[in-house]
């Protein structure tokens, strides 16, 4: 089976024949069709395609693909895009002191598990460089005071820029953007906290999560938006904990919980299984396609 693939995003209201005319379009261009996922809201009468194909069945070029299906898209009334697997996307780790998400990351990046470039790695703090240079991967330390923080934000969009980055992920980047720089890159930046949120807010969550006697610990990845941490939920991970846990078993807990919930949402990106609805995400399980 080829890894070469090109996928196709949908969405529209619900209605009769989709899928069929949808499959009938891949099938009379010659395509094989790799993977076909669907769902189906009863609630907002709205319907949600992906189909995978095998990219090697394209005998011509894509803007043609896109013409021609740009036709059943309109006679169909659907919202799509369409990407390629061989286009790799760039992206940019944010971090500050703590390493478990950046190393998980770079990890999963080096194994071949994240189809992508990671060209740099920005932190307010030098805690991450060991791990960035353990990894080959440019390290830039960006200091921020009180005073030069506006600043410090249009350098990194600079580097952004420079490295012609496609997505931002914030891997414990303790750090609040501006709207400027979260509007720069819509549905671009990937946020991951903890899911005591809003009730233990600041430093020492899981301290605090000691003290209330928490029975569980979880952790939310989302797209960042204005609204501080209730952009788009992507990917959440629970596990259940007891009295006995000591506050810092319940950090080194939520880290573990943290970094699979964080590189699951950035998978789920790169592969290109999500589809935004207002402020909810539809994310097509992994399956071989």
């Amino acid at each position: 089976m080829s890894d070469n693939r090109i996928t196709f995003l949908i969405q529209c209201a619900d209605s009769k024949g989709i899928i069929a005319k949808v499959t009938t379009f891949f099938y009379e261009e010659g395509f094989n069709i790799l993977t076909c996922q669907q769902f189906t809201d009863n609630v907002q009468d709205a319907y949600f395609m992906r189909v995978s194909l095998d990219a090697r069945d394209l005998t011509y070029s894509r803007e043609e693909l896109a013409s021609k299906f740009d036709e059943v898209a309109l006679s169909l009334k659907l919202e799509w895009r369409v990407y390629y697997s061989e286009d790799k996307q760039n992206v940019a780790v944010l971090a500050s002191k703590t390493s478990h998400c950046v190393f998980d990351l770079l990890e999963k990046h080096s194994e071949g598990m994240l189809n992508c470039h990671i060209p740099l790695i920005i932190s307010n703090h030098q805690d991450v460089k060991y791990v960035a240079d353990q990894f080959n991967i440019p390290f830039y330390h960006l200091p921020v005071t009180a005073d030069n923080w506006t600043e410090q934000q249009q350098e990194i969009k600079r580097l952004l820029e420079f490295h012609k980055v496609d997505l931002v992920v914030l891997a414990r980047f303790m750090r609040i953007l501006s709207s400027d720089f979260i509007n720069a890159y819509q549905r671009k930046i990937i946020n991951i906290h903890h899911a005591f949120l809003p009730a233990f807010q600041g430093a020492n969550p899981y301290r605090r999560a000691y003290e209330r006697g928490v029975k569980m610990i979880g952790a939310t990845a989302h797209y960042a938006t204005d609204d501080l941490d209730e952009g788009p939920i992507i990917e959440q991970d629970v596990e259940r904990v007891s009295h006995a846990s000591s506050p810092a078993g319940l950090t080194q807990i939520g880290s573990d919980i943290e970094r699979k919930v964080l590189s699951k949402a950035v998978k789920f990106h790169l592969d290109h299984r999500i589809i935004v609805t207002g402020n909810r995400t539809i994310v097509f399980p992994e399956t071989e396609g």
